[in-house]
This record gives structure tokens, C-alpha cells and sequence, in this order.
């Protein structure tokens, strides 16, 4: 009998995306259907909202309408199937737009998408034996699935929480909580819902699902600490001691990411790759010398600010490349910097031809992060034989080897100067070493198979009881 597993999140790659949620929504699913196909035997459904704007190109097919308790409008759900995957879509007032956060009605919202489901589930007639959350959006749902009434489909499923970065939790006023989601008030204290007087969704994921992960083993670990931990950190060193916090790696769309075939900047071999460079060089203006590539969101976690206090001394050794934007005050200084200064290129916002030509064309990556849940700009920039130089920790930690990439140990620009000294270094006096790297590193496998697969087992464990 086929398991069938009902992922849950906020957004979905290539239908909805702001950052590494969508990427992993749009990976795992995929993978774990392909491997269901071959013999594991694994049903693969995705519920999404159905936001004003969908991308990949395709239209949900619309599928029924139905009801939800406490909300005076019915819902509808559509459905697209693609890649063996079945993506459901749950249409609401609130998603009439085409933004995904930052509204003012965002708690009402993600409220009654997560109270929807159950009710969308038996409106097709489905009956999933795992249901996986994501993050803060549907953190809710574990805690509604086990504290209210739900239609038959639905009751004592198991449930799967996964915590993709701890630092976003979905805080609110109890009494709002309680008054959209009909879960009952005794559920509001310290070891429940209740989190420095308000209601936090992804604790109420962490609390009330039957097991929770993380995107890899080191942040697992890493979050159960005061350092990392975000307020969270009793919380989730409890759920370790239960036996109930797992840590997963990530994995990444080996397609999408393939020299081989990129449709931006392909390559075979080094020999490519060093005519990759010197075109990415000359289309932007920058002499032929050791090149870096950054490619981020520029928040305080990603630690750009830390390259910008470095640049100096960087630019003294290294052409320096930056695509990203975000927080007001780097981007205002890169673009200023990127007008004068010979040897930085900046490009504000995101562009996919130019992170595909900067993945290839430099020769190293930096990844600064003062903390990193998983991280894939190192496991692509490996890809195309681009060598990382990371901050230790996280899932960088446990995909960055001292044999391939340079691990640097603190958040400041001393320290990641160290780090970028001794990967030039082994770039101008050993240049063997560094093809070694280079090559070592594009032999890497990181696709999903491996993650796709613990999770199924972790699936048929809970279900096993």
C-alpha cells in the first residue's frame, strides 16, 4: 500500500518563492514521487495557497469548494500535477494578492489556510498518512490536527514539523489566535503555545507534531544552545531528549544546477570553466585576477556586513563580485562602492542569468553567515567547481570539508580574512591543490536522494509508532 505523504508550506518552488523554503518545497517532493516509482512506494501531495499570482506557467485546475468553521466565505482548492507530484492549491480571502508576507491581515491569513486543510482533504476524499509542515506559515496545523474537530481523513495522522530557519517564528496576540483558530485557551502556557506572552506558530509546530527536523545536522544540534536558540532553546533541547528532533541535510536540484547543461554559462571541465571566468570578467569590466562571488540576501544573519568591513583588504588580493539585495544600508553602501571602486562589481536585486555566470565564473564563494540552517549557495557554487570559503558552522559545518573549501570560525572580518588569506594562498603557490579542490568538489552528490529517503523512513518509523 502506497504511503502517501502531504507536504504543507507557505510556498512552493516554481509556483511561489521568496527564499530556500520554496527551493526545498520544489526539490523533496519531487524526489521522494521518483522514488516511490521505484519501488519504495511513496504518494507525493503539496498544499500551498493559492496566491493572486502563481508562476511556473501553469493554472490550478479548479476542483471543489468547501467549507471552513469560523470563516463566512467557503474556500476552494485547484490542482496541479507535474513530475509524478500532486500540488494543491487552497483559495481564500486574504490571498487575493499576489504577496506572500507582510501583510497586515498575515496571522488571519495563514490562520485559516492551515485550518482549511483538513477540510480541502475530505472535500477530494483523500486520506494522507504523513502530514509535513514547514516552518512558521503552517505551524499551526499539528496543533489543530490533535485540539479540534476534524473530518475523519484527518484524525491521528501523523505529523512532521520541519524548522527551516528558527529566526522567523510567527508571534501574535493569544486571544486573536484563539479566536480565528477555535483551539481552546488551556493550550496558552509555557509549555504550549504561550511564548513571552504571545502565541508563536512554529513553537506550537515544535510542541505538537510527533517529530520535528531541521535542514541539517549541525543546526539540529546548534539550536538547542542559548547561542542559536532564538528564545527556543529549552524548548527544542527537550524535543532532542525526547527523541523527537531529527537533523536532515538539505539536498539540491542537481538539474537545475548542472554545468553541463546551464543555460546561462555552460561548461565541461576546467578548461571551461576558465573560459566561463574570463567572459564573466570581461562583460563586467574587471581585470583577470582571483575572483570572489556573493551571492545573498543581505540580512544580519548572512553576514554581508562583515564583507563590506573587509573590503578593503580584499580588493587588495581579489576581484570582488556581489548580486543581492535587502537591508537598506548595504545596498546603499555597494552601490556607492560599486560607482568608484576598481575590482567591485555590485548588481542590486536578483538575476538569474548573472547568478548562474557567477556560480561558474569565479573562483571562489564567500558564504559569511553568522548562523546557516542549510545553506545551497555552497553546494552549488562546489557544483561548478567554485570553492567555498564559509563561516563554521550549521550546514555549512557539514557540507564545507577542509579538503575541498576553507572553514573560517568566528563572525567577524578578521576572521573571514583568515579564511580568504589561506584560500589564496593555496591559490597562487599551489595551483595543483587548488585543481584538486576544484575537481573534488564537482564530483560531490548532493541531490535529494539521500534526504528524501530518511525522511521516508522517518515516515514509516512514526507511522510504525
Amino acid at each position: 500500500m502506497a504511503l502517501h505523504v502531504m507536504h504543507v508550506s507557505s510556498e512552493v518552488y516554481p509556483f511561489s518563492k521568496t527564499g530556500g523554503l520554496a527551493d526545498v518545497l520544489g526539490a523533496l517532493p519531487l524526489e521522494q514521487a521518483k522514488l516511490g516509482q521505484n519501488g519504495e512506494s511513496a504518494q507525493v501531495t503539496v498544499v500551498s495557497p493559492w496566491y493572486g499570482r502563481l508562476g511556473g506557467g501553469l493554472k490550478p485546475e479548479y476542483l471543489a469548494q468547501f467549507e471552513v468553521p469560523g470563516m463566512a466565505e467557503p474556500s476552494q482548492v485547484g490542482r496541479i500535477v507535474q513530475g509524478g507530484v500532486t500540488y494543491l492549491f487552497i483559495k481564500q480571502k486574504g490571498f487575493e494578492g499576489p504577496e506572500l508576507y507582510g501583510l497586515a491581515n498575515d496571522l488571519e491569513r495563514f490562520v485559516y489556510f492551515c485550518k482549511a486543510i483538513p477540510f480541502a482533504v475530505a472535500a477530494l476524499e483523500l486520506r494522507p498518512d504523513i502530514v509535513h509542515a514547514h516552518d512558521w506559515g503552517s505551524g499551526l496545523l499539528p496543533a489543530l490536527l490533535r485540539f479540534t474537530p476534524v473530518p475523519p481523513q484527518m484524525q491521528g495522522v501523523k505529523t512532521v514539523f520541519t524548522i527551516h530557519n528558527l529566526q522567523y517564528q510567527g508571534r501574535w496576540n493569544p486571544w486573536d489566535v484563539l479566536s480565528w483558530s477555535g483551539l481552546p485557551a488551556d493550550l496558552v502556557h509555557p509549555d504550549g503555545l504561550e511564548f513571552y506572552g504571545d502565541v508563536n506558530l512554529l513553537k506550537a509546530g515544535v510542541v505538537y507534531s510527533d517529530a520535528v527536523t531541521t535542514v541539517s545536522p549541525g543546526y539540529a544540534q546548534e539550536i538547542t544552545t542559548l547561542e542559536y536558540g532564538e528564545k527556543l532553546e529549552g524548548v527544542l533541547w527537550r524535543t532532542q531528549q525526547e527523541g523527537r528532533l531529527h537533523g536532515i541535510l538539505n539536498g539540491l536540484d542537481m538539474e537545475r544546477w548542472n554545468p553541463e547543461t546551464d543555460p546561462y554559462a555552460p561548461f565541461e571541465g576546467l578548461e571551461g570553466k576558465a573560459r566561463v571566468k574570463q567572459e564573466l570578467l570581461k562583460s563586467l569590466k574587471l581585470e583577470s585576477r582571483p575572483t570572489l562571488g556573493l551571492i545573498s540576501r543581505f540580512a544580519q544573519q548572512k553576514g554581508v556586513d562583515l564583507v563590506i568591513e573587509a573590503l578593503g583588504e580584499l580588493l587588495e588580493d581579489w576581484n570582488v563580485i556581489i548580486l543581492g539585495n535587502g537591508d537598506v544600508f548595504p545596498e546603499r553602501v555597494l552601490t556607492l562602492l560599486g560607482k568608484y571602486v576598481p575590482g567591485l562589481h555590485f548588481r542590486q536585486g536578483y538575476d538569474e542569468a548573472l547568478a548562474h555566470r557567477i556560480y561558474a565564473g569565479v573562483d571562489a564563494f564567500l558564504m559569511p553567515s553568522r548562523f546557516e540552517p542549510c545553506g545551497l549557495a555552497q553546494m552549488i557554487s562546489m557544483r561548478y567547481g567554485t570553492l567555498p570559503i564559509a563561516r563554521d558552522t550549521g550546514g555549512l559545518h557539514d557540507t564545507v570539508t577542509p579538503d575541498i573549501g576553507f572553514l573560517f570560525p568566528d563572525a567577524t572580518y578578521e576572521s573571514l580574512l583568515e579564511g580568504t588569506n589561506r584560500a589564496l594562498e593555496v591559490f597562487q603557490q599551489r595551483p595543483q591543490e587548488w585543481r584538486s579542490r576544484m575537481e573534488a568538489a564537482m564530483t560531490l552528490d548532493w541531490s535529494w536522494r539521500k534526504g528524501a529517503s530518511e525522511y521516508l523512513e522517518l515516515y514509516r518509523r512514526l507511522i510504525a509508532g
